[in-house]
């Protein structure tokens, strides 16, 4: 099974798909919550087995608000950036997809991963769900960057990193920014990494575990991993 990476790294070695640990920042501050648009309907719940209806289109700007088990954090998304990866996460926070889904994999200096989903019926609906890389347009793996981790050409699916720091190397090599954290950072740095970088490299979570065992292997093996409660659209 592919292993979703964001491959190599100039100072923290990638390699299959992954990276590493440390120390917790300190307790970050509250939050002040902005409105945010209701949690997706019980009857839009059978669209996180359809992958292939996730195609509306975005708007040309747009905001999410992540509610973690951290605090919350908020990301701005450009469309013009990468419009195949914007629409897909537009899509993707329409119908609830990163509720209660896994910041796995998060090294030190370099970035944290997740998007994968905590049931293993969801993810396997979308594990080969690939949308079509998006052609650089002049962003850059800076610090707060979103971008889609991904297993080599075209195989971007659901799942995200945040950059920790200047991660410009990786800019070449397919990983195209969609978005960046525009409020809450310091909540995104305090998230845990004291698993390191994922297994077979590091001690941290297997990612073909995750896809198949989903968040009951998370809870059981990792249990101070942070997590998103929600992630929705702000009006």
């Amino acid at each position: 099974m592919k292993t979703k990476l964001c491959i190599a790294s100039f100072l923290l070695f990638a390699a299959g798909c992954a990276q590493k640990p440390v120390t917790p920042s300190p307790a970050a501050p509250e939050q002040s919550v902005a409105p945010q648009t209701p949690a997706p309907a019980a009857a839009n719940q059978a669209a996180l087995f359809a992958p292939e209806k996730a195609t509306e289109q975005a708007p040309s700007l747009y905001k999410v608000r992540f509610a973690t088990t951290k605090g919350d954090f908020t990301v701005e998304v450009h469309r013009d950036w990468a419009p195949h990866g914007a629409d897909r996460f537009y899509n993707l926070v329409k119908i609830g997809f990163y509720d209660d889904t896994a910041f796995f994999r998060a090294v030190d200096g370099f970035m944290v991963q997740f998007g994968i989903h905590g049931s293993p019926e969801v993810s396997a609906k979308w594990r080969s769900a690939n949308i079509p890389d998006d052609a650089a347009a002049g962003q850059s793996n800076k610090r707060g960057f979103l971008t889609y981790a991904t297993a080599g050409p075209n195989t971007r699916t659901t799942q995200l990193f945040i950059n920790y720091g200047d991660n410009s190397p990786l800019d070449n090599q397919g990983f195209t920014p969609f978005g960046r954290v525009v409020e809450g950072m310091e909540i995104v740095d305090n998230l845990f990494k004291g698993y390191g970088e994922g297994a077979p490299q590091g001690a941290g979570p297997d990612q073909g575990r995750v896809q198949m065992e989903g968040n009951a292997y998370l809870k059981r093996d990792f249990p101070k991993l942070d997590y998103t409660k929600s992630a929705r659209l702000l009006p």
